[in-house]
């Protein structure tokens, strides 16, 4: 069963909402189903069936600080 995971990710422009969108949707197909970033507010939800850890690891490969913050 696929949850929506809500994280926090230091972004600060386009370029980085862009990288983290495209490293989630690699994962497309392997768990995710969908990506939504807003980068104003800094959250990146996620609906998978992967759990948090793994999402959490897959968007630190951005290289941006990241906090899980819960599923909705």
């Amino acid at each position: 069963m696929s949850s929506t995971h809500i994280f926090n990710v230091e972004m600060t422009c386009e370029g980085c909402s862009g990288a983290i969108e495209r490293i989630l949707n690699r994962l497309k197909g392997q768990g995710v189903e969908d990506v939504s970033i807003s980068l104003p507010e800094q959250k990146v939800s996620v609906t998978s069936t992967l759990s948090s850890d793994q999402l959490l690891e897959a968007i630190k490969k951005a290289g941006k600080k990241t906090t899980y913050l819960g599923t909705q």
